[in-house]
């Protein structure tokens, strides 16, 4: 089988479709209907790249026969053919999902032109999208989980800033991710081919921090025994993401300002400037604006941060996705540890969504292995919760009404099942459950027939 594209031509004037079936058969496969139902089973049959359906047929016209067709084949290209006198039927045609129009009698040779301009617009946009969802699926967004509206957004805006060069500032406490979020702008940007260099800022002195960042020359001071290459320029072609950038001393702010507005930095004991070319991405769990009212940052750096902000919020206005991570780390530390643990009673994780989780995720993430190790039950109940957490809860009440937490969880699942069209599997992917775990529930529930 070659590799020519697949033209379906529908026309139920004979001569019209023969001699369009010649024209283009040196360039493509060519094949022919004569009426809607014969193009609808050829389109069942195999895969086709174009469709080009004259307006009007007996019985089902192209109109209908396009939106039938798209409805089951999204990526096909529709080239609706019309008389000179129905340009508005063809007008009607593209607000309908056509991607282009000609009218009769077609000129071959703008024809050609028209599919060949289609057809890598079409091979163009799926590359991009296969590529897109590789990424998404192999570096970009796997790391972080969640399926709140406040984490939607945040995926929403990775997705978008990713493909520009512009500064992104995330801001969000300690532990809500904000090195996976830089990561996987970094992985999902025209740059992922290129080193993805963290810095945390907070674990270095002033002197340090300089040099870590920038570089030094030999003899530049005491123990500069060498030249040495600054994380700006390791991070050429690629992503510089500085964590607690609000602890920078002001010196080295006003370096980090020069290197972002002239893209050029010195290093330390040195002064021929070297050119960089480095995507900056900064966190920061303070109010960055506020440390600028008070004389703590300076101004012009700010504004040159602040150019795209994603704000994470804490687990806390996250209630939606406590079980999900909750589930997602146990199967993590039962597969690292070689336990079977099948999940938390509706006690335990009534007491872990009342917590206020003011470590975040790291916290979660942290009590979840720690549970994991020590679990000796087939599930992790109250007992298993360390007292700290088990008692900080008490008494707290969970937002979304008074729901019990089997209400909640009934709740979830069926919204779940409503989602994936009554899919149990893609269900408790959904969840962050395994199937056999979802069977328990619906039962446990009374929800057996659900979906």
């Amino acid at each position: 089988m070659d590799n020519k594209p697949v033209v379906l031509i529908v026309d139920d004037e004979r001569s019209a479709r023969d001699g369009l079936v010649r024209a283009l058969r040196r360039n493509y496969n060519v094949l022919a209907a004569e009426n809607a139902k014969a193009a609808l089973d050829a389109l069942s049959a195999q895969p086709i790249d174009v469709m080009l359906s004259d307006v009007r047929m007996p019985g089902m016209d192209g109109i209908t026969l396009m939106q039938r067709a798209l409805a089951n084949h999204p990526g096909l290209v529709c080239i609706i053919l019309t008389a000179y006198g129905d340009v508005e039927l063809a007008v009607e045609a593209m607000k309908q999902g056509a991607t282009d129009f000609m009218t009769k009698p077609i000129n071959l040779d703008k024809l050609e032109l028209v599919l060949d301009r289609l057809l890598k617009a079409r091979r163009t946009e799926l590359e991009n999208r296969r590529l897109r969802e590789q990424l998404d699926e192999k570096f970009g967004l796997e790391n972080i989980i969640g399926r709140s509206a406040a984490m939607q957004e945040v995926f929403d805006t990775i997705r978008q800033v990713a493909q520009s060069r512009a500064t992104v500032l995330i801001q969000g406490e300690s532990g809500t991710g904000k090195e996976l979020v830089a990561k996987a702008i970094h992985q999902l940007s025209p740059r992922s081919k290129g080193p993805f260099v963290a810095v945390h800022c907070a674990a270095l002195s002033h002197n340090l921090l300089e040099s870590e960042l920038f570089g030094h020359e030999k003899g530049a001071f005491t123990g500069a025994m060498e030249r040495r290459i600054g994380r700006f320029e390791k991070a050429d072609g690629g992503s510089l993401f500085l964590d607690e950038i609000s602890e920078i001393d002001a010196s080295v702010q006003v370096k980090i300002l020069r290197a972002l507005e002239e893209r050029q930095v010195e290093r330390v004991g040195g002064d021929t400037p070297v050119d960089v070319d480095t995507r900056l991405i900064a966190a920061t769990n303070r109010d960055l604006r506020g440390m600028v009212e008070q004389g703590d940052f300076r101004e012009d750096l700010f504004y040159r941060l602040y150019v795209v902000v994603i704000t994470l919020p804490p687990l806390r206005e996250r209630q939606d996705d406590i079980l999900l991570l909750l589930n997602h780390y146990l199967a993590h530390f039962n597969a690292e540890n070689g336990k079977r643990i099948e999940g938390f009673t509706s006690a335990a994780y009534e007491r872990l969504a009342a917590y206020a989780w003011p470590g975040n995720i790291r916290e979660l993430r942290n009590l979840v292995e720690r549970m994991v190790v020590l679990a000796r039950g087939s599930r992790i109940d109250v007992k298993d919760i360390p007292s700290q957490v088990r008692e900080s809860s008490v008494g707290e009440v969970r937002s979304d009404a008074d729901l019990t937490v089997e209400e909640m969880e009934k709740r979830m699942i069926l919204q779940a099942l409503e989602k994936t069209g009554g899919n149990k599997s893609k269900a408790a992917e959904r969840l962050g459950i395994s199937r056999r775990t979802l069977h328990r529930k619906l039962n446990e529930y009374g929800l057996g027939r659900a979906g």
